[in-house]
Protein backbone atom coordinates (compact mmCIF):
# COMPACT_ATOMS: atom_id res chain seq x y z
CA UNK A 1 0.00 0.00 0.00
CA UNK A 2 2.57 2.70 0.94
CA UNK A 3 4.50 1.86 -2.38
CA UNK A 4 0.97 3.01 -4.50
CA UNK A 5 1.49 6.67 -2.39
CA UNK A 6 5.17 6.96 -2.83
CA UNK A 7 5.48 10.31 -4.87
CA UNK A 8 2.09 11.17 -5.11
CA UNK A 9 1.25 15.12 -4.75
CA UNK A 10 -2.28 15.95 -4.17
CA UNK A 11 -3.84 19.69 -3.49
CA UNK A 12 -6.95 19.87 -1.66
CA UNK A 13 -8.98 23.03 -1.93
CA UNK A 14 -10.65 24.85 1.52
CA UNK A 15 -8.11 22.51 3.79
CA UNK A 16 -7.66 24.86 6.35
CA UNK A 17 -10.85 23.12 8.49
CA UNK A 18 -13.36 20.61 8.13
CA UNK A 19 -13.91 18.44 5.24
CA UNK A 20 -10.76 19.30 3.90
CA UNK A 21 -8.57 19.53 6.30
CA UNK A 22 -9.51 15.91 7.30
CA UNK A 23 -8.88 15.27 3.43
CA UNK A 24 -5.47 16.64 3.89
CA UNK A 25 -4.58 14.37 6.67
CA UNK A 26 -6.22 11.43 4.84
CA UNK A 27 -3.87 12.06 2.34
CA UNK A 28 -0.85 12.57 3.95
CA UNK A 29 -1.26 9.46 6.51
CA UNK A 30 -1.49 7.57 3.21
CA UNK A 31 1.85 8.38 2.07
CA UNK A 32 0.97 11.57 -0.08
CA UNK A 33 2.60 15.05 0.35
CA UNK A 34 0.31 17.57 0.38
CA UNK A 35 -0.92 21.63 -1.13
CA UNK A 36 -2.95 22.99 1.42
CA UNK A 37 -4.73 25.62 -0.14
CA UNK A 38 -7.62 28.23 2.19
CA UNK A 39 -8.58 31.46 1.99
CA UNK A 40 -7.32 31.36 5.77
CA UNK A 41 -3.36 32.08 5.90
CA UNK A 42 -3.18 31.02 9.65
CA UNK A 43 -5.34 27.43 8.69
CA UNK A 44 -3.60 26.81 5.66
CA UNK A 45 -0.15 26.88 7.29
CA UNK A 46 -1.36 24.89 10.75
CA UNK A 47 -2.27 22.31 8.25
CA UNK A 48 0.83 22.19 5.97
CA UNK A 49 2.93 21.84 9.00
CA UNK A 50 0.48 19.11 10.83
CA UNK A 51 0.71 17.13 7.89
CA UNK A 52 4.15 18.12 6.18
CA UNK A 53 3.00 19.63 3.36
CA UNK A 54 2.90 23.07 1.87
CA UNK A 55 0.23 26.01 2.73
CA UNK A 56 -1.28 28.03 -0.21
CA UNK A 57 -3.13 31.67 0.24
CA UNK A 58 -5.73 31.83 -2.58
CA UNK A 59 -9.35 33.38 -2.81
CA UNK A 60 -10.63 30.99 -5.55
CA UNK A 61 -13.22 33.29 -6.65
CA UNK A 62 -10.00 35.17 -8.09
CA UNK A 63 -9.15 33.45 -10.88
CA UNK A 64 -5.40 34.94 -11.09
CA UNK A 65 -5.14 33.37 -7.55
CA UNK A 66 -6.24 29.65 -9.22
CA UNK A 67 -3.52 29.95 -12.13
CA UNK A 68 -0.59 30.99 -9.44
CA UNK A 69 -1.29 27.57 -7.67
CA UNK A 70 0.97 24.35 -8.34
CA UNK A 71 -0.39 22.38 -11.82
CA UNK A 72 1.49 19.19 -10.99
CA UNK A 73 -0.46 17.91 -8.80
CA UNK A 74 -1.43 14.18 -8.78
CA UNK A 75 -4.41 14.54 -6.69
CA UNK A 76 -6.88 17.42 -7.16
CA UNK A 77 -9.49 17.37 -4.01
CA UNK A 78 -12.11 20.16 -4.77
CA UNK A 79 -13.89 21.37 -1.72
CA UNK A 80 -13.68 25.06 -1.18
CA UNK A 81 -17.27 26.39 -0.63
CA UNK A 82 -19.47 28.60 1.83
CA UNK A 83 -22.80 28.77 2.49
CA UNK A 84 -25.66 31.63 2.17
CA UNK A 85 -29.26 30.63 3.00
CA UNK A 86 -32.60 33.14 1.73
CA UNK A 87 -35.63 33.29 -0.31
CA UNK A 88 -35.03 33.31 -3.99
CA UNK A 89 -36.61 37.03 -4.26
CA UNK A 90 -33.60 38.22 -0.96
CA UNK A 91 -30.82 36.02 -2.23
CA UNK A 92 -27.97 38.46 -3.00
CA UNK A 93 -26.90 38.40 -6.93
CA UNK A 94 -22.96 39.12 -6.13
CA UNK A 95 -23.11 36.19 -3.40
CA UNK A 96 -24.88 33.68 -5.82
CA UNK A 97 -22.07 35.04 -8.29
CA UNK A 98 -19.20 34.33 -5.97
CA UNK A 99 -20.31 31.08 -4.71
CA UNK A 100 -19.97 29.77 -8.50
CA UNK A 101 -17.03 31.35 -8.75
CA UNK A 102 -15.50 29.31 -5.88
CA UNK A 103 -17.59 25.97 -5.98
CA UNK A 104 -17.70 25.70 -10.05
CA UNK A 105 -15.56 27.71 -11.59
CA UNK A 106 -12.39 27.53 -9.77
CA UNK A 107 -12.86 23.28 -9.79
CA UNK A 108 -12.58 23.85 -13.58
CA UNK A 109 -9.98 26.10 -13.72
CA UNK A 110 -8.23 23.61 -11.67
CA UNK A 111 -9.00 20.32 -12.79
CA UNK A 112 -8.05 22.04 -16.66
CA UNK A 113 -4.73 22.98 -14.84
CA UNK A 114 -3.57 20.06 -13.77
CA UNK A 115 -4.85 17.17 -16.35
CA UNK A 116 -1.70 18.67 -18.95
CA UNK A 117 0.20 16.90 -16.02
CA UNK A 118 -1.82 14.12 -15.10
CA UNK A 119 -2.50 13.51 -18.43
CA UNK A 120 1.21 12.92 -18.95
CA UNK A 121 1.85 10.25 -16.74
CA UNK A 122 -0.89 8.51 -17.46
CA UNK A 123 -2.72 9.00 -14.08
CA UNK A 124 -4.52 10.67 -12.13
CA UNK A 125 -7.38 11.19 -9.37
CA UNK A 126 -9.82 14.22 -8.95
CA UNK A 127 -12.53 13.87 -5.96
CA UNK A 128 -15.19 16.67 -5.91
CA UNK A 129 -16.52 17.00 -2.81
CA UNK A 130 -19.89 17.87 -3.59
CA UNK A 131 -23.26 17.41 -1.38
CA UNK A 132 -26.79 15.47 -0.98
CA UNK A 133 -27.64 19.20 -2.43
CA UNK A 134 -25.48 17.99 -5.50
CA UNK A 135 -28.63 15.27 -5.70
CA UNK A 136 -31.55 17.27 -4.21
CA UNK A 137 -32.74 20.31 -3.31
CA UNK A 138 -33.42 22.66 0.08
CA UNK A 139 -35.51 25.38 -0.06
CA UNK A 140 -33.56 28.86 0.55
CA UNK A 141 -30.19 27.39 -0.79
CA UNK A 142 -30.51 28.21 -4.27
CA UNK A 143 -27.06 29.20 -5.06
CA UNK A 144 -25.01 26.29 -3.17
CA UNK A 145 -28.07 23.72 -4.87
CA UNK A 146 -27.14 25.03 -8.03
CA UNK A 147 -23.77 25.13 -7.42
CA UNK A 148 -23.42 21.43 -6.22
CA UNK A 149 -25.42 20.56 -9.09
CA UNK A 150 -22.64 21.80 -11.68
CA UNK A 151 -20.02 20.54 -9.58
CA UNK A 152 -21.75 16.95 -10.01
CA UNK A 153 -21.77 17.67 -14.26
CA UNK A 154 -18.42 18.89 -14.46
CA UNK A 155 -17.13 15.78 -12.56
CA UNK A 156 -18.78 13.33 -15.12
CA UNK A 157 -17.77 15.14 -18.18
CA UNK A 158 -13.95 14.91 -16.44
CA UNK A 159 -14.56 11.56 -15.93
CA UNK A 160 -15.07 10.69 -19.23
CA UNK A 161 -12.68 12.83 -20.81
CA UNK A 162 -9.89 11.71 -18.62
CA UNK A 163 -10.78 7.95 -18.45
CA UNK A 164 -8.44 7.60 -21.93
CA UNK A 165 -5.29 8.84 -19.92
CA UNK A 166 -6.12 7.00 -16.75
CA UNK A 167 -7.77 9.83 -14.45
CA UNK A 168 -10.60 9.31 -12.91
CA UNK A 169 -12.96 11.69 -11.70
CA UNK A 170 -15.84 11.25 -8.91
CA UNK A 171 -18.15 13.18 -6.80
CA UNK A 172 -18.40 12.86 -3.17
CA UNK A 173 -21.89 13.76 -1.89
CA UNK A 174 -22.49 14.39 1.99
CA UNK A 175 -25.10 15.38 4.46
CA UNK A 176 -24.98 17.24 7.23
CA UNK A 177 -21.52 16.96 7.87
CA UNK A 178 -20.22 17.99 11.57
CA UNK A 179 -18.02 21.30 10.46
CA UNK A 180 -18.24 25.23 11.40
CA UNK A 181 -19.96 26.15 8.93
CA UNK A 182 -22.96 23.50 9.72
CA UNK A 183 -22.75 24.21 13.67
CA UNK A 184 -23.43 27.92 12.27
CA UNK A 185 -26.49 27.30 10.48
CA UNK A 186 -27.70 25.03 13.17
CA UNK A 187 -27.18 27.91 15.82
CA UNK A 188 -28.43 30.71 12.93
CA UNK A 189 -31.73 28.71 12.50
CA UNK A 190 -32.37 27.77 16.75
CA UNK A 191 -32.04 31.91 17.05
CA UNK A 192 -34.48 32.47 13.71
CA UNK A 193 -36.95 30.18 14.99
CA UNK A 194 -36.48 30.38 19.05
CA UNK A 195 -36.06 26.68 19.47
CA UNK A 196 -32.97 24.75 20.85
CA UNK A 197 -30.40 23.50 18.75
CA UNK A 198 -30.94 19.82 19.28
CA UNK A 199 -34.37 20.26 17.53
CA UNK A 200 -33.51 22.27 14.81
CA UNK A 201 -30.24 19.32 14.54
CA UNK A 202 -33.20 16.30 14.93
CA UNK A 203 -35.87 18.06 13.35
CA UNK A 204 -35.10 20.64 10.21
CA UNK A 205 -31.79 19.46 9.25
CA UNK A 206 -31.71 15.53 10.33
CA UNK A 207 -35.20 15.33 9.24
CA UNK A 208 -35.14 13.59 5.83
CA UNK A 209 -31.92 10.92 7.11
CA UNK A 210 -32.38 7.88 8.08
CA UNK A 211 -29.53 7.80 10.64
CA UNK A 212 -29.89 10.97 13.16
CA UNK A 213 -26.58 11.62 13.69
CA UNK A 214 -24.00 14.64 11.85
CA UNK A 215 -21.52 12.72 9.57
CA UNK A 216 -18.12 13.34 10.51
CA UNK A 217 -15.31 14.93 8.56
CA UNK A 218 -13.23 12.15 8.81
CA UNK A 219 -15.41 9.90 7.18
CA UNK A 220 -15.72 11.92 4.22
CA UNK A 221 -12.08 12.35 4.22
CA UNK A 222 -11.83 8.31 4.32
CA UNK A 223 -14.34 7.96 1.13
CA UNK A 224 -11.72 10.78 -0.59
CA UNK A 225 -9.05 8.53 0.52
CA UNK A 226 -10.76 5.46 -0.62
CA UNK A 227 -11.30 6.73 -4.59
CA UNK A 228 -7.78 7.96 -5.05
CA UNK A 229 -6.60 4.88 -3.54
CA UNK A 230 -5.25 1.33 -5.08
CA UNK A 231 -8.75 -0.52 -5.04
CA UNK A 232 -10.80 2.08 -6.95
CA UNK A 233 -9.30 2.68 -10.42
CA UNK A 234 -12.15 0.97 -12.39
CA UNK A 235 -14.72 3.42 -10.51
CA UNK A 236 -14.95 6.91 -12.27
CA UNK A 237 -17.80 9.43 -13.08
CA UNK A 238 -19.95 8.51 -9.54
CA UNK A 239 -21.42 10.61 -7.10
CA UNK A 240 -20.71 8.56 -3.99
CA UNK A 241 -23.82 9.61 -1.23
CA UNK A 242 -23.00 9.90 2.41
CA UNK A 243 -26.10 11.01 3.56
CA UNK A 244 -27.32 8.85 6.41
CA UNK A 245 -29.97 7.42 3.69
CA UNK A 246 -31.57 10.62 2.58
CA UNK A 247 -31.58 9.90 -0.98
CA UNK A 248 -32.97 6.53 -0.33
CA UNK A 249 -36.26 7.97 0.53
Amino acid sequence: MSGYWDGRVALVTGAGSGIGRACAHALAEAGAKVHVVDINADAAARVADETGGWAHTADLADPAAVDALPADADILVNNAGFQHVAPLTEFPPDVFTRMHQVMVTAPFLLIRRVLPHMYAQGWGRIVNVSSVHGLRASAFKSAYVSAKHALEGLSKVAALEGAPHGVTSNCVSPGYVDTPLVRDQIADQAAAHGRPEDEILGEVLLGRAAIKRLISPAEVADAVRWLCGPSSGHITGISLPLDGGWTAA
